[in-house]
């Protein structure tokens, strides 16, 4: 059972029914025998006292019944002299004391009882079937109520169970609420104590990813400057060597390509690092999209340049709340991508849509684009299209798009891709839910820029 209120509830009233069942039953058959011995008590009053009338010997009018009890009175001599109005003519009971019989169309409950003093002896019967009803009717008037309270005492069990998994409850809001990036330990306040080995070991689990953390921004922090020296030292000793070998030596331009990919490669490797949404701490406020893509564009002015590539930036405002530094990487990306390739002289626009419940930023291009089965496989890590020889000669690393992945789960954002229009090109569309109402921009700007792609 999924819920362990319901199961406690369902546990608890089937204990209770099966104990009052118990209960019950062992009060019927108690009951029966004691309603059995106070009937047989009547009938064996009533037959002393029939048994001691004075009558005459012969013509004694019947007595009057109710059909339910009948009785027979014979003197010393074995004779019938005296009967109720249904009673039979032959003997109703064959045996001394009591018996079960059976005339008139019923069973009865038969005594049959001699008196020593005037030699009478009085027969009488009741019926079996209606001594049990009685019995019936008052023995269910006192179980009656036991099963009718069966529903009150669910609701009480219910609102019990309910005030007992409080703490649970107040624990399970505790960690709801928790913010990624909140790893202090639990308070629950005055639990019980069946939940304080929960509340230690999820403290102890908070303190155990708190420490592995730690040492991962550690680790991360030391990476960048032990793997950034090096590489540094390495660009300094090539550019000694070019001045003496000559800056056309195709060794050192290829060993120089290789060191600027193995640099990209470090820092998109921390920068992965740092944006996993479960290690960054976001600092949210709310952000223009289209303010900050400017800045970014205008920051790559030359490289759109370099390629004689026109961009376009137009649509809303794109008010979201969202951490700027992030934002700026997953634009970034995006851009660099478009703009690395997307062959010289193409077009590439960026629109900013304020939909009903999000805001969308989309990064268009004409270039080559991607099919679908490669589509489904960009944003893993270290991926390709076409692998380390892809057919525009770019270098890359194959985690940009991991990265704008991450970025977007940071902001609970959707991330999809498509081609473009008659199939070329490539349409990236980020989807952020929506801050604040967005203003209307008036203007259209075309610019060159910079960008990212796997």
């Amino acid at each position: 059972m999924s819920s362990l209120r319901r199961f406690l509830l369902v546990s608890v009233l089937s204990a209770l029914m099966l104990v009052n069942f118990i209960a019950a039953l062992h009060g019927y058959r108690s009951s029966m025998v004691e309603a059995e011995n106070l009937f047989d008590q009547k009938l064996t009053a009533m037959a002393v006292q029939l048994s001691s009338v004075p009558l005459r010997t012969t013509n004694n009018a019947p007595a009057p019944d109710d059909e339910n009890m009948v009785f027979q009175l014979f003197n010393q001599d074995g004779k019938l002299v005296w009967h109720s109005v249904h009673a039979p003519d032959q003997y109703i009971a064959a045996n001394e004391g009591f018996s079960e019989n059976n005339f008139n169309g019923y069973r009865w409950r038969t005594l049959s009882y001699f008196n020593f003093v005037n030699g009478h002896r009085i027969m009488i019967a009741e019926r079996v079937d209606l001594r049990y009803q009685l019995a019936e009717s008052v023995i269910l008037q006192s179980i009656v109520p036991v099963v009718l309270v069966l529903p009150v005492a669910g609701l009480l069990i219910w609102l019990i169970i309910g005030h007992g998994l409080k703490s649970l409850a107040i624990l399970a809001g505790i960690l709801r609420r928790k913010a990624a990036d909140d790893l202090s330990a639990v308070d629950v306040g005055h639990a019980p104590d069946e939940l304080m080995p929960v509340i230690d070991s999820v403290n102890s689990l908070l303190r155990r990813l708190t420490a592995s953390f730690d040492r991962e921004r550690r680790f991360s922090a030391d990476a960048a400057h032990e793997l950034r020296t090096p590489i540094s030292a390495i660009k300094m000793h090539l550019h000694n060597l070019r001045d003496e070998y000559g800056k056309d030596d195709e060794s050192l331009l290829n060993l120089d390509r290789d060191v600027d990919r193995l640099a990209h490669l470090v820092e998109q490797m921390l920068l992965l690092h740092r944006t996993t949404p479960d290690h960054y701490p976001a600092k949210f406020e709310p952000i223009s999209l289209a303010a900050l893509t400017r800045e970014i564009i205008a920051d790559r002015y030359t490289d759109f340049v370099s390629k004689d590539q026109s961009i376009e930036l137009f649509g809303d405002d794109g008010e979201v709340n969202g951490d700027r530094f992030a934002l700026g990487i997953l634009i970034q990306n995006l851009l660099n991508n478009a703009y690395k390739y997307t062959q010289q002289g193409g077009a590439i626009q960026v629109k900013i849509d304020t939909l009903k419940n999000a805001v969308r930023l989309m990064v268009i291009d004409n270039g080559p684009g991607i099919s679908a089965e490669a589509q489904a496989r960009v944003f893993e890590r270290f991926y390709r299209v076409g692998g380390d020889r892809h057919s525009s000669g770019v270098s890359g690393c194959g985690l940009g798009l991991s990265i704008v992945e991450h970025i977007a789960e940071l902001h609970n954002a959707r991330i999809s891709m498509a081609n473009g229009e008659d199939n070329t090109g490539l349409v990236v569309s980020v989807e952020f839910p929506l801050a604040t109402s967005t203003i209307e921009l008036k203007r259209s700007i075309t610019l060159t820029g910079y960008g990212e792609r796997k």
